[in-house]
């Protein structure tokens, strides 16, 4: 790896950590970036998936404040995190690499169409809530969905949080900055358990995945103290140019 490579790699993570802590979707950074420095999509993502791991995690520690008192809510939607995270690591790693490559591109496309309709899905939450239709605590289904979301977080990490993000306003009546921290902590879950297990068993840059985790970690911290500050349209219009980008890139290269 030649310098600017790294630092190209590393100014992803300082990025992706902060997106990944704010909005979500870090990994439409960082993915396509590896793949142009030309590492396979399985190598990309499980690399990515660790590397990130860090940021993760300093990003649900810049919310510690809004997750006080939800220590054991938080504790057992971790739960259903980790097993989907095993399920999904389990499926990279089982079906054949076309299979992925194939994919892939579907998984990039859906992660920008979910940025892209963010916003309105925020103005659709806020305005069950204002008629009163948010209700109740739905826990079982709360818990079945953040297994799914864990299972595509544990295959490819991209936009796991906006998923997370997008069910938990529409079935929780918490405010969303605390569903924000919890977000940041089922996604920290994820990386984690997939990580542990990308770690023994699967094709990993370990390079890559140092620049990421430092990186990562201190846009965790950037994007839990100045990130709600940032333009969320500018932030959305990247994260949407560089998923269009990986898309284009995957199709051709496949």
């Amino acid at each position: 790896m030649q310098w600017w490579e790294a630092l190209v790699v590393f100014l992803a993570g300082v990025w992706a950590g902060t997106i990944n802590t704010v909005v979500g979707s870090g990994t439409l950074v960082t993915f396509p970036v590896l793949v142009a420095l030309g590492y396979s999509p399985v190598t990309a993502t499980t690399s990515n998936a660790i590397g990130l791991a860090p940021g993760t995690i300093s990003g649900a520690i810049g919310y510690r404040h809004e997750l006080t008192g939800q220590g054991r809510r938080v504790a057992r939607y971790a739960v259903p995190s980790a097993i989907g995270a095993v399920c999904g690591t389990v499926l990279l790693l089982s079906l054949p690499p076309n299979a992925f490559e194939t994919v892939v591109p579907v998984l990039v496309g859906l992660a920008v169409v979910l940025v892209i309709i963010q916003p309105r899905v925020s103005v659709w939450v806020a305005r069950r809530r204002e008629a009163g239709k948010g209700g109740g605590s739905r826990g079982g289904l709360v818990l079945f969905l953040i297994f799914l979301v864990g299972i595509y977080g544990g295959y490819f990490t991209a936009a796991q949080g906006v998923m997370l993000m997008a069910f938990m306003g529409m079935l929780l009546t918490d405010p969303l900055q605390r569903l924000n921290g919890i977000k940041n902590v089922l996604a920290a879950v994820v990386n984690v358990v997939a990580g542990i297990v990308y770690a023994f068993i699967a094709p990993v840059s370990w390079p890559v995945v140092a620049l990421l985790a430092v990186g990562s970690t201190l846009g965790g911290q950037l994007g839990a103290k100045i990130g709600r500050r940032l333009p969320a349209p500018v932030l959305r219009g990247v994260i949407v140019v560089v998923g269009i980008a990986a898309i284009v890139q995957l199709v051709v290269n496949g």
